[in-house]
């Protein structure tokens, strides 16, 4: 192999060790991992402090949120917006926009429920609908004026489309879910709920660590034994 071969092949394999690390250490990887490797507990044996994983559905308790971009009614949204930026000979994506929200709700097993109540939440929720502005391709209506609520425009200022992306995901009524932390069994009334609930594992972070939580199908699908049931029966789509 020749000097320039070598060469090639060097920054070929440098550029593969970046972008595994990089991915390796992303967000998304390591709530991934974190969620496949978890002990799994369903909530029916969840014991006081006991650290695991449960999965389970989706439930509203309120009146759901409505994702910005989409208007699907949602127990939670997550929207990130990027837009192409060059430099020169080369370019990239910039985030100007990430925003996420939470409303109330609950993960059903059953006849058990589980309760999320921790502001050291670190999630993964896939982003279902993408949607693009840019050369010969106006923003919509409804991406326009997400972007002018964050004082952002599609156009520049010479009236030129800008090139965007747009990603939201959404935690849907009668989604799967699966979400690790520390759980304790509270009454429904000191978090809040609605009577009907009786009693709710409430999951908490613990003093090292967040709750995870996410709807990767890769983070439930090997934790529950009524997954391969489910999956038969239509349930996960």
């Amino acid at each position: 192999m020749n000097q320039q071969a070598l060469i090639v092949s060097g920054i070929a394999l440098a550029i593969g060790a970046i972008l595994f690390v990089n991915y390796y250490f992303s967000q998304k990887a390591i709530i991934k991992r974190k969620l496949k490797k978890a002990v799994s507990e369903k909530l029916s044996q969840f014991a006081n402090g006991d650290i695991a994983k449960v999965v389970g559905k989706i439930e509203f308790v309120s009146r759901p949120l409505v994702a910005p971009l989409s208007n699907r009614p949602c127990a939670y949204y997550h929207v990130m917006v990027e837009q192409q930026v060059s430099t020169g000979k080369s370019s990239h994506w910039k985030t100007i926009i990430t925003e996420e929200n939470t409303g109330t709700f609950v993960i059903r097993d059953g006849k058990y429920c589980a309760h999320v109540n921790s502001d050291k939440i670190k999630s993964y929720i896939v982003d279902d609908r993408k949607y693009t502005s840019g050369f010969l391709n106006d923003a919509s209506e409804v991406l326009e004026n997400y972007l002018n609520s964050h004082g952002e425009k599609s156009e520049n200022f010479l009236g030129l489309n800008k090139t965007i992306r747009y990603k939201e995901g959404v935690l849907e009524a009668g989604e799967y879910i699966a979400v690790m932390g520390r759980g304790e069994w509270k009454s429904a009334a000191q978090e809040q709920l609605p009577d009907s609930y009786d009693k709710v594992l409430v999951i908490t972070s613990t003093e090292t660590d967040a709750v995870y939580l996410s709807d990767d199908p890769d983070t439930v699908r090997t934790t529950y034994y009524r997954y391969e049931d489910d999956k038969a029966a239509g349930n996960f789509g």
